[in-house]
C-alpha cells in the first residue's frame, strides 16, 4: 500500500515528523549562521553574532562584510534551497518519474534559453552590465525570461508526456528535449561577441552572491508566490500520485492541477535559475531524502521539509564552496554536483523500491 494512503488514513506519526522538523530548523540556524561567519576574511563568531544582532561593528570593514556580502550570499542559498527541491518534488509527482528535475528534464536549460535571449541578443544594451544598470527594469527582464523559458519547456515535455506513458522514455525525451536547447544556446553563443559570451558562461557556473538589493527582493517574492501554490496544491499532488483515474473520480481536473502545477514549478526553478545559474541536483536529491527521512510520500510532510531540508544542504554547499584560507570561491554548480550525485546513487542503491513512492 503506498505511503500516501496511509497517511490519508491517519496512520502515518505526526508527533516523529514535528521532532524531526524541529531537528532540521534547528540545523538550519547552526550552518546559516556557519555560513556568515565563514569566508576569506577571518570574523570572530562573537563579532560576527553582535553584527546579525545589533547590526553594530567595531569594524566597518567587518560591518560592511556581513550586511552587505555574507547575508545577502546566505538568504540566496535559503530562498534557492527551498525553491529547487520543492519544484523538483512538483516534478517527480506530475510526471511520476523518480528522476524527474528541472535540471534532468531540461527545465534549467529552458531557462537558460530564455537568460540566454536576454544577454546574448545583437547590441550592447542587452548585455549583463547594461541590465544591472537599470536596476528594477533589468531583473524583471531576467526574471521574466527565465520563467517564460522554464515554462516553455516544460509545457512541451508535458505535451509529450500525454502520448508517451513510459517513465524512463519520458526522462530520456527530457534529456534529449534540454540537450537541444543547450545546442541552441551554443549556436548563439558562436555568433555572439566575446563579452556577451564571457557574461554568460559565467553566469552559466552558478552563483548566490550576485543577488542583491531589489533582485533579492524580487526573487524572494516570486519564490514566496511559488511556494505558496506548491503548499495550496499539496492535495492536488497527493491525488495525482494515486493516478489519474483515480483523480478524476476524485473531482479533480487534471488540465488545471497540471496549469497550477507548471505555474508553480515555472517561477521557482525559473526565477533562480534567472538570477544564481544554473543549478544542478538539488531538485532531485532533495525530495528522495526527504522521503527517506519521513517515510511518506504526503505532500503536506513533504513540501516544507524539503524546504528545511534543501535549504541547509544549499548552504552546506556554499560553505564548501569557499576553500577556507583562501580568497577563490568556487561555482557552487560544481559543489551541488559533487555533493548530490553521491546522493543520488545512494538512494537508488539503497531504496530499491523507489518506484514504489510513485505507485
Amino acid at each position: 500500500m503506498n505511503v500516501a494512503i496511509h497517511t490519508a488514513t491517519g496512520k502515518y506519526n505526526w508527533t516523529a515528523s514535528i521532532g524531526k522538523m524541529t531537528a532540521l530548523a534547528l540545523l538550519l540556524l547552526i550552518v546559516f549562521l556557519m555560513d556568515v561567519a565563514f569566508g576569506s576574511v577571518s570574523i570572530p563568531l562573537r563579532n560576527v553574532l553582535d553584527i546579525m544582532l545589533s547590526g553594530k561593528a567595531e569594524n566597518p570593514a567587518w560591518l560592511y562584510i556581513i550586511k552587505e556580502i555574507r547575508i545577502p550570499k546566505a538568504i540566496t542559498a535559503v530562498i534557492a534551497g527551498c525553491a529547487l527541491p520543492v519544484s523538483g518534488l512538483q516534478m517527480q509527482t506530475l510526471f511520476r518519474n523518480p528522476l524527474a528535475s528541472p535540471s534532468i528534464l531540461g527545465i534549467s536549460a529552458g531557462a537558460g534559453l530564455g537568460v540566454a535571449l536576454v544577454m546574448l541578443s545583437a547590441g550592447s544594451v542587452t548585455t549583463i552590465y547594461a541590465i544591472s544598470e537599470l536596476g528594477i527594469s533589468g531583473t524583471w527582464l531576467l526574471l521574466l525570461a527565465g520563467s517564460l523559458g522554464a515554462a516553455a519547456i516544460m509545457l512541451l515535455i508535458l505535451g509529450i508526456s500525454v502520448r508517451i506513458r513510459d517513465n524512463v522514455i519520458m526522462l530520456v525525451v527530457g534529456v534529449m528535449i534540454g540537450n537541444i536547447t543547450l545546442s541552441i544556446i551554443s549556436i548563439w553563443q558562436y555568433f555572439s561577441s566575446p563579452e556577451q559570451v564571457k557574461d554568460y558562461l559565467i553566469w552559466t557556473f552558478g552563483s548566490l552572491g550576485g543577488v542583491t538589493g531589489s533582485q533579492l527582493y524580487l526573487l524572494a517574492t516570486v519564490v514566496a508566490v511559488g511556494l505558496l501554490i506548491a503548499f495550496a496544491s499539496s492535495k492536488v499532488l497527493d491525488t495525482l500520485l494515486l493516478g489519474e483515474q483515480y483523480a478524476r473520480s476524485m473531482g479533480l481536473t487534471i488540465n488545471n492541477a497540471r496549469l497550477l502545477i507548471i505555474g508553480s514549478t515555472s517561477l521557482l526553478a525559473g526565477s533562480v535559475t534567472a538570477f544564481c545559474g544554473p543549478i544542478s541536483f538539488i531538485g532531485i536529491a532533495v525530495p528522495h531524502l526527504a522521503r527517506s527521512l519521513f517515510n511518506t510520500s504526503d505532500h503536506r510532510v513533504l513540501t516544507p521539509a524539503c524546504c528545511l531540508m534543501g535549504t541547509s544542504l544549499m548552504l552546506i554547499c556554499d560553505i564548501a564552496s569557499q576553500l577556507p584560507g583562501s580568497n577563490s570561491v568556487l561555482p557552487i554548480n560544481v559543489i551541488t554536483s559533487l555533493i548530490g550525485s553521491p546522493i543520488v546513487i545512494w538512494i537508488i542503491m539503497s531504496r530499491n523500491n523507489l518506484k514504489n513512492s510513485f505507485r
